[in-house]
């Protein structure tokens, strides 16, 4: 029989309980919406403390459950008895208690004031060509899987088909907590190795595509846009594969003239909207630069990605001769190229974290 740990000491029951109290008589002084700013950060704090204090007492609950049927089974024993069927609970509730830790493990490597943010994604397809934009094709799909996986939702801003398959860049939010943190680890140039289905005589070819993920920022931040610093420009939407055609000039091209960042929407049927959504990855992208200056040691999102080909990439994902995905940063591998293309990358974006926490300790 597997011991058990007490797990539930290091979650600070009590004194999440009493920080919310805190938090709720601040809510309910007068004058509380005086400063909507103060007030709004009250009850972002209160509101993740409360999904804190649910998930604590859910991991007791599920604790002190397989306790009690761990005592069940040790009773049993003593009658010199046996239930397969317990054991088989018992080692399943302890596996989904190590899983939730693991994620709670994770979750304490995140430190970064927008890491509890959405991610706005850029895929961009990189040297060779048509073998490229599948292969950023793959990568989005990897993505939104990945996505699926943890009950995040997706929004598509904006996607370019390729010329002949795939797609030559692609623009989405993924909505959750901590999506940014997580996905953060994904900036640089992915690599594939394969046999190309475009190839008549199945030759193997190398493709490149870079990823970028900035966080999607809150409504009430800083950001001053003026409008004679924009170049707007609406066109026909080009959905991919013949879908979401447009018969009006809804998609919207937004320029920043003192930096040169453009940023495009042609999902939504509006222009009011297209715009409206450019506007918001505009609004995220200068304030990432704007945080970049204020800081010396951070990922810089728009250098270090470098040329999407060879010499830059971040990971590989082989498929031919051999089945390997190898991070380079981290010296993380796995065989299982299909599953990682299904969205398994939790142990890549896992070890990415805790090796950013050494360095910076």
């Amino acid at each position: 029989m597997r011991s058990l740990n007490p797990y539930g000491g290091i979650f600070e029951e009590d004194k999440n309980k009493a920080r919310i109290s805190v938090l709720e008589k601040k809510t309910a002084a007068p004058g509380f919406w005086a400063n909507q700013q103060e007030a709004q950060e009250v009850l972002k704090q209160l509101n993740a403390l409360k999904a804190l204090s649910a998930r604590t007492s859910d991991f007791s609950k599920k604790i002190d459950d397989v306790k009690t049927l761990n005592e069940l089974s040790e009773e049993l024993q003593r009658e010199n008895k046996s239930d397969i069927s317990l054991e088989n609970e018992i080692t399943a509730g302890i596996t989904e208690i190590e899983n939730k830790l693991g994620a709670f493990d994770v979750e304490l490597k995140l430190s970064g004031p927008n890491d509890t943010l959405n991610a706005i994604i850029s895929i961009h397809s990189g040297a060779g060509g048509t073998e490229a934009c599948d292969w950023t094709e793959m990568l989005f799909r990897m993505y939104l899987r990945w996505s699926e996986k943890k009950s995040f939702k997706s929004e598509i801003v904006d996607i370019m088909p390729g010329d002949e398959a795939g797609i030559k860049s692609v623009t989405f939010i993924i909505q959750g907590h901590n999506a940014y943190g997580l996905l953060k680890s994904e900036i640089g140039v992915h690599r594939l190795v394969r046999i190309s289905p475009f190839d008549s005589n199945k030759r193997r070819h190398t493709s490149f595509a870079s990823c970028d993920v900035i966080p999607e920022i809150e409504e009430d931040a800083e950001i001053i846009i003026n409008d004679t610093d924009l170049r707007i420009d609406t066109y026909r939407a080009s959905g991919h594969g013949g879908q979401h055609l447009q018969k009006t000039d809804s998609a919207v091209r937004i320029t920043h003239i003192p930096t040169g960042l453009v940023v495009s929407s042609q999902a939504e049927r509006s222009q009011f909207k297209n715009k409206s959504m450019a506007m918001k990855v505009l609004k995220a992208r200068l304030y990432e630069l704007e945080q970049e200056k204020k800081r010396s040691q951070i990922e810089k999102h728009y250098s270090e990605k470098g040329d999407i080909a060879w010499g830059n990439q971040i990971r590989s994902y082989v498929f031919m001769p051999y089945q390997l995905v190898k991070d380079h940063r981290t010296g993380t591998e796995s065989g299982n190229v299909e599953k990682v293309m299904d969205g398994e990358i939790d142990p890549f974006i896992e070890t990415y974290l805790s090796s950013e926490l050494s360095r910076k300790k």
